[in-house]
């Protein structure tokens, strides 16, 4: 197989905006042919301008190479989610051919801040940070709101995005939460380079801002394609931004008001074996991005290393499998038993419609950055820890009813024993979409890998250890003479 070489660009009408790598993570004058000034005297009668741009920032998102290298593994949000499902656990790399992902799996890569598993997330989040920031500069900066409408829209999403951005990076570059310690760098102006750490609670601060501004922003917002954030994603994102910082009262209010909307209905039986590959078919999808021939995207994708059904590493040799543990915890009953074959690949949950194995090679099917159903976990798992056991059995139990044949056992379930398997149940329900990891800091967790993993199988390894976060990267630390180590 052979590696391909890209050149990542996105146009607006009049901006192009540059894309550095090492120290131009966030260079001041990151506009070609408009100032800044220009543009945000432009965009306030011509939200045109900075549409195109929100956009750009979107596709950053799946396009290949956003973390400034040629790896097969770099290729936006889902790139990382493979990652952390990995150091979860949950993810299973049970056959190695290509070693894209050997040294990750065995604990090497997270520790050695001159690999590039550290750097891609790092460029790829700070990347969209600054873009964020372009657009919400040309609005009036982080304290405006704007007079047109779709500006106002445009802000909220540009603020939940870099809020997105700042939360995974707080997720994946820190053991735990821990307010006091310094941990990122925070960017808010298009002017500020090379800053040192900021700490968790100033980092988190700025998220809850964020989101808090987002929510408000877009109140009257209706997208038109599902990989634009909206309010109720603001509101995901948000409730797991509590869920992290163990505000339990607050994430469990707001995924109260999501599920409450009635806007998204709850993945289907036929659905969690249809192949999630269709947003315009997922109906629980709350945020996702429908794939196109115009994104050109083959081998270097999520589908390219996950898919059976696609030209991809998953069906040349380098297999991601469940955990055989949690596979073995699936009931056979369980609808989801079924989404994995004998050698526990998910070829009845992740699949190309064609399905001919090896097949696929432009990448049409569709990328799931969120569904409903995880707001039903979280807000069991949240109802469960403050107190509303009643509450967190009857979320699980309406998740879950048309998933097994009898869901009785738990109303027995209380204290630990409900929040285990709540845990238990997100972790099956969302395997394979980037959510386990998150899941596993929230609850504090121990993972123990199963026998199908080549590397590190039977290994206990807390939560909180230095070998499941990654590291500041060897550029950031050369760059930016305000930061001198890896934590």
């Amino acid at each position: 197989m052979k590696k391909r070489t890209l050149i990542l660009s996105f146009f607006t009408p009049l901006l192009f905006l540059t894309v550095g790598c090492n120290s131009d993570f966030l260079e001041t004058s990151p506009t070609e042919f408009l100032t800044q000034e220009q543009l945000g005297e432009a965009s306030q009668n011509n939200p045109d301008l900075l549409r195109g741009t929100v956009s750009g920032i979107y596709s950053l998102m799946f396009e290949v190479g956003t973390g400034g290298t040629t790896d097969h593994t770099d290729f936006g949000q889902k790139g990382v989610d493979i990652w952390t499902d990995m150091l979860s656990g949950d993810i299973a790399l049970s056959q190695n051919t290509y070693n894209w992902y050997r040294n990750f799996v065995d604990y090497q890569s997270t520790v050695d801040f001159t690999r590039n598993e550290n750097y891609i997330p790092w460029r790829y989040y700070y990347r969209i940070i600054r873009s964020t920031n372009i657009v919400i500069t040309a609005l009036g900066g982080n304290d405006a709101v704007p007079a047109l409408a779709e500006n106002r829209w445009l802000m909220g999403q540009a603020k939940a995005l870099r809020a997105y951005s700042y939360f995974y990076l707080a997720q994946i570059y820190t053991r735990d939460y821990d307010a006091s310690r310094e941990i990122l760098p925070i960017y808010t102006e298009t002017t500020q380079q090379s800053l040192p750490k900021s700490t968790t609670a100033e980092v988190y601060d700025l998220i809850e801002s964020d989101l808090q501004d987002a929510i408000s922003l877009m109140s009257d917002f209706n997208r038109t394609a599902k990989n634009q954030v909206d309010q109720n994603v603001a509101k995901a994102l948000l409730a797991y931004t509590y869920a992290a910082m163990g505000n339990n009262e607050d994430a469990y209010l707001l995924t109260e008001e999501i599920i409450n909307s009635g806007v998204y209905p709850l993945t289907t039986a036929t659905e969690l074996l249809g192949g999630f590959n269709n947003i315009n078919t997922s109906p629980s999808w709350m945020w996702g991005v429908d794939l196109t021939t115009d994104q050109g995207l083959d081998l270097i994708s999520w589908w390219g290393q996950m898919d059976l059904y696609t030209y991809s590493y998953q069906w040349a040799g380098d297999r991601k499998s469940i955990d055989r543990t949690l596979f073995n915890a699936i009931p056979s009953d369980d609808v989801r038993k079924g989404q994995f074959d004998t050698q526990l690949r998910p070829v009845n949950k992740f699949y190309d419609p064609n399905r001919v194995i090896g097949g696929q090679r432009v990448v049409v099917t569709d990328y799931v950055y969120m569904r409903i159903d995880e707001i039903y976990l979280l807000n069991a798992e949240t109802a469960a820890k403050t107190g509303r056991e009643t509450e967190a059995q009857n979320r699980l139990i309406q998740l879950l009813t048309s998933r097994i044949p009898s869901t009785s056992y738990i109303s027995s379930l209380t204290g630990n024993a409900l929040q285990d398997e709540i845990y238990k149940q997100t972790r099956i329900e969302l395997w394979g979409e980037g959510k386990s990891y998150l899941a596993m800091k929230r609850n504090q967790a121990t993972i123990n890998r199963g026998t199908n993993h080549l590397f590190q199988p039977g290994v206990a390894v807390p939560y909180n250890d230095p070998r499941l976060k990654f590291s500041i990267p060897q550029a950031e630390i050369l760059y930016n003479p305000n930061i001198n180590d890896q934590n």
